[in-house]
């Protein structure tokens, strides 16, 4: 772990965050990463080795979250690196949409990243270093019906991101969002299986994509080549988002 640059992931157990903790790792980084399970934390560890270390984290708890980085801070002295991926989804039309629908996306996806950044960011600014990567979605830009919650909860984290790298920018830190479209994943294999023909004629690639797509891009954001790029929505879609009938 000595020189190595440290990186915090959330929700890194599995898919899209897996691929990315897997790639920082090869990138010679050394990876917390956060889940909310015991059999998650030994799924880390097991693809960590000893690249990493997992935490269980509840970002629902904010108290809970807030301790358990805290502990963090303490125990690594500094987060070079924190990438944003944990995210949940309650998929409802509007009106007949749960207040604990709408409360648990918003809370996860997006209420949490103030939490931790709030934390991780004054140790940033003090060594001039930082690079806080955060993962967005194509419904946060173009909305997603029956996705009311998610689709606010993302394009929060785009105002989020923007507000943020204007404030840090002379401070060495970079902030930039990595939007996937449609990702190949546990939480999306049922949708993308249900509306594969529909989903394929929007994309014009003509695949679905994987979670090393969005991994290749986090792990060029995280390192210094990028370090003048900052504030920046980066879409990684197969050219979805382009293509796509709004």
């Amino acid at each position: 772990m000595k020189n190595k640059k440290i990186a915090l992931v959330t929700g890194s157990s599995k898919g899209i965050g897996k691929n990315i903790s897997t790639e920082l790792i090869k990138s010679g980084r050394y990876v917390i990463g956060t889940t909310t399970t015991k059999k998650g934390k030994k799924e880390i560890q097991k693809n960590f080795k000893k690249n990493g270390t997992g935490i269980i984290l509840d970002l629902k708890n904010i108290i809970d979250t807030k301790n358990k980085i805290k502990e963090t801070i303490n125990k690594f002295k500094i987060i070079d690196i924190f990438v944003y991926n944990a995210g949940i989804i309650y998929d409802n039309l509007l009106i007949t949409m749960k207040e604990s629908e709408w409360n648990n996306v918003i809370n996860i996806n997006l209420s949490s990243i103030f939490y931790i950044t709030k934390i991780i960011i004054p140790y940033m600014i003090k060594k001039r270093y930082g690079r806080i990567i955060i993962i967005g979605s194509l419904s946060g830009n173009l909305g997603q019906k029956g996705q009311t919650n998610y689709s606010a909860s993302k394009a929060g984290l785009i105002g989020f991101s923007k507000s943020l790298a204007l404030e840090v920018a002379t401070k060495g830190i970079t902030v930039n969002i990595v939007s996937p479209g449609y990702i190949k994943t546990n939480m999306t294999k049922n949708f993308l299986s249900r509306h594969k023909k529909e989903i394929l004629k929007k994309i014009p690639m003509g695949y679905i994509g994987k979670p090393k797509d969005i991994a290749h891009i986090v792990s060029f954001l995280s390192s210094k080549k990028s370090s003048y790029i900052t504030g920046q929505n980066i879409h990684v879609n197969g050219g979805a988002y382009i293509n796509f009938d709004i």
